[in-house]
């Protein structure tokens, strides 16, 4: 093959219309994630990016909305305590998963109820 895979940009998860404000507060306000200014030809659709430690999360919203309750992101954190102590403070359960060789991690919902999993690398 010539072409090679690099790493990943973005995933992108959907919530509904005018789901932007509890958007921001979960990925901004919990995750501290920064908000990027989506591009102006995208932005006119709604919706809002965020990024953090080298990956993106776009949310667009859709009609008839459905959190994704199983598929998710699966996203490697340092000090997965003290996310969940953070997720747990702001209302988002934490929902611990000991079945994953060589990483601890948890599982939540953001602010629309889509699944996300965090993952820390168990280091010896």
């Amino acid at each position: 093959m010539s072409f090679r895979i690099e790493d990943l940009h973005h995933v992108q998860l959907l919530i509904p219309p005018g789901g932007e404000r509890a958007a921001r507060d979960f990925y901004s306000g919990v995750l501290g994630m920064t908000e990027v200014i989506k591009p102006p030809v995208l932005a006119a659709r709604g919706g809002c990016w965020f990024r953090a430690g080298g990956w993106e999360v776009h949310l667009s919203p859709v009609p008839d909305f459905t959190p994704a309750r199983k598929s998710h992101p699966g996203v490697l954190v340092s000090d997965l305590d003290a996310l969940a102590a953070t997720l747990e403070a702001a209302g988002h359960p934490a929902e611990w998963d000991p079945h994953f060789p060589g990483h601890r991690r948890l599982y939540s919902a953001d602010a629309h109820g889509n699944r996300l999993e965090f993952l820390e690398v168990v280091r010896d």
